[in-house]
């Protein structure tokens, strides 16, 4: 893999904020890493001493709730940093982190980046909004779970899934997520998301193909998310 100055991921992050000698110093303590679709990166619990800087890919952050499910908490995707905040509170992260699809990731460790609070205060303003910035989601995210229905946090979630990851040549959403990991991320069950996917699909706002979907109707989306 590339150098950390050389790679343009960095512009996306915090590590935007690092100057060249910075990441000439991350570069040489960095661990490259490649992650199957499927494979865990850290485990809800586990001391992780450090920070994943995502260099491709997709991966879902999950939390298990006392029914034994996990929940899709949020989607992460190139040029993000997983585990700032356990690294900052200096506790076990909170989530899980699992590949959705094949991945490049660098681990830079906790010792190597702490250091750089002291000496960049851009830096540690960088990563303290990013961490701002989850807790408005995470804010965001339960009132629509308290106030918004099913189907409108559906519409909502089609949108931003397209928004966010784009779509295929063939006009599916380009993040193919399973019905059971689509319900999560609404908070519903598995058997009403198929239902209301399958009522979505014979209104033709949207079209099923197996996993995959394409958004038809992206105005009506807009409509029933409001």
């Amino acid at each position: 893999m590339s150098k950390c100055e050389q790679c343009i991921v960095r512009e996306f992050s915090s590590l935007k904020a690092l100057t060249k000698d910075e990441l000439l110093q991350l570069s040489d303590c960095k661990t490259s890493h490649t992650i199957k679709k499927g494979e865990v990166i850290f485990e809800e619990g586990e001391n992780v001493n450090g920070i994943y800087c995502v260099k491709d890919g997709i991966c879902k952050l999950t939390k298990l709730s006392p029914n034994g499910k996990d929940h899709i908490v949020k989607l992460v995707t190139k040029g993000e940093l997983l585990g700032q905040r356990s690294m900052i509170s200096d506790e076990p992260v909170n989530l899980s982190a699992v590949a959705l699809e094949d991945m490049e990731v660098c681990f830079i460790p906790k010792s190597e980046v702490m250091g750089y609070f002291d000496k960049n205060n851009q830096f540690s303003m960088n990563v303290m909004r990013t961490i701002c910035g989850d807790l408005k989601e995470a804010d965001d995210h339960m009132v629509n779970l308290a106030q918004k229905t099913v189907k409108e946090r559906l519409a909502e979630t089609l949108l931003y899934l397209h928004d966010t990851f784009g779509k295929n040549e063939d006009n599916s959403l380009k993040i193919q997520l399973s019905r059971d990991e689509l319900a999560s991320m609404i908070g519903t069950a598995t058997e009403s998301c198929i239902r209301l996917l399958s009522d979505f699909n014979k209104l033709g706002i949207i079209e099923l193909s197996g996993k995959k979907i394409v958004l038809k109707e992206i105005n009506k989306l807009k409509k029933l998310a409001e």
